[in-house]
């Protein structure tokens, strides 16, 4: 980590004057000559948010970053020789083991997270980055992967998953949390959202009109293999990605399967299902092997976007998903995959049972991914950034309608 200079340039990285088409086609002047600053909730593992994340540095290769906590042993071969700078929280050594026990000290943390001089700055956020103050005359863009889940629509879920004796607080910390939240929305000049999922919800818990921008995913990372027997899962291990509903279909339907993650519920689901192999968190290179020998691929969670199963898709395997969220937009019903009601796990037995009759075509699904790829991306992000300068800031603070705390 380093400190900060003054501004970070809009040169997209791998590009150069004379060829800015290796970054994903010519932009405007407005995108191309703005000093950017970058800023993202926190650094701390490889997931699909920081896989986002890391392709928007990637765009922008000279531009300061700024995030609550970065994990420079983990993360550091990604972000080499960025300049990146966190909140006082990083002192008390966090990480992805217990990075949310500091929950109510992020809001705060965020508000004082030290922008520098810029005339655009680009968060990343699915909790707190949004948060992050513009300077003065700069214009805030917000690429938001969700709204902050526990505050909002998984509100419920996290007062249930917390003991009895704190729940009370819990609901006066999540209160809180809720209208810093809604504050910070208004201090957003544009939002763009990753999905049509959290475009609705960002117009229902904040008010705010969003585009929609999907996620770049790296497809030419994967490509088809010779499939076998086992089912395959990539996902954090935690509550909201309903892992269990996977585990217990596969068991019903006496189908093999492999688990490539981990996080809370890491332990339990593993002594619960035995016959499942855990393999923990894999290296991207293995990663893309397990998918292209994978039967077919399980996103049980309703994903804001999901871009397992377009990865999946790009290594030619089917995906089997739920019916809901950002797998409506990116899987081809009956064709590259099939869906299934969300929770239901004797929907997700027969779709597993239904594979051998799926009239899938590996070239199919490959081409359908390809809609997702990077270049598409930074087109589309480069084309909003476009805008966001040319209408620049709102009035900090302007009124628009509350959101409420349920979808």
């Amino acid at each position: 980590m380093s400190d900060l200079p003054a501004w970070g340039s809009g040169a997209p990285g791998g590009a150069t004057a004379a060829n800015p088409g290796q970054a994903g086609g010519a932009c405007r002047d407005a995108a191309a000559t703005a000093r950017i600053a970058l800023a993202h909730d926190y650094l701390l593992v490889m997931r699909g948010a920081e896989r986002v994340f890391a392709e928007i540095s990637d765009m922008f290769a000279e531009a300061p970053i700024v995030t609550l906590l970065y994990d420079e042993e983990a993360l550091g071969w990604r972000f080499e020789g960025r300049s990146i700078t966190t909140s006082r929280l990083q002192r008390l050594g966090a990480d992805q083991g217990s990075f949310r026990r500091m929950l109510p000290l992020y809001p705060a943390a965020a508000g004082r997270l030290p922008v520098p001089p810029c005339d655009a700055l680009i968060s990343s956020s699915s909790a707190f980055a949004h948060g992050a103050r513009a300077p003065a005359g700069a214009v805030h863009m917000c690429y938001c992967h969700s709204p902050f889940r526990y505050v909002w629509h998984e509100y419920e879920r996290a007062l249930a998953e917390t003991p009895v004796a704190l729940r009370m607080p819990m609901r006066g910390m999540l209160a809180m949390i809720r209208r810093w939240d809604l504050a910070a929305s208004r201090r957003v000049d544009r939002y763009v959202a990753n999905s049509l999922l959290t475009r609705q919800r960002i117009r229902s818990f904040y008010g705010r009109e969003a585009a929609v921008v999907h996620p770049p995913v790296e497809t030419t990372r994967f490509a088809p293999g010779t499939p076998g027997d086992e089912l395959l899962l990539v996902s954090e291990i935690v509550a909201h990605k309903r892992v269990e509903v996977a585990l217990q279909a596969a068991r019903r339907a006496r189908a093999p399967i492999a688990v490539a993650g981990s996080g809370p519920d890491h332990a339990a689901l593993a002594a619960a299902y035995p016959e499942a192999r855990f393999l923990g968190r894999v290296e991207d290179e293995e990663l893309a092997d397990l998918y292209a020998g994978a039967r077919a691929v399980l996103v049980p969670a309703m994903e804001e976007f999901g871009i397992t199963a377009v990865e999946a898709q790009a290594a030619g395997r089917p995906v089997i998903a739920a019916r809901a969220g950002g797998a409506l937009e990116t899987v081809l019903e009956g064709r590259t995959g099939l869906l299934a009601g969300l929770d239901d796990v004797e929907d997700f037995q027969r779709a597993i049972e239904k594979l051998e009759r799926l009239p899938f075509d590996p070239r199919e699904a490959v081409a359908n991914a390809q809609r997702f790829s990077v270049e598409a991306f930074r087109r589309a992000l480069r084309a909003e950034l476009d805008k966001a300068l040319e209408q620049g800031p709102r009035a900090r603070g302007s009124s628009r309608r509350r959101g409420t705390a349920r979808d």
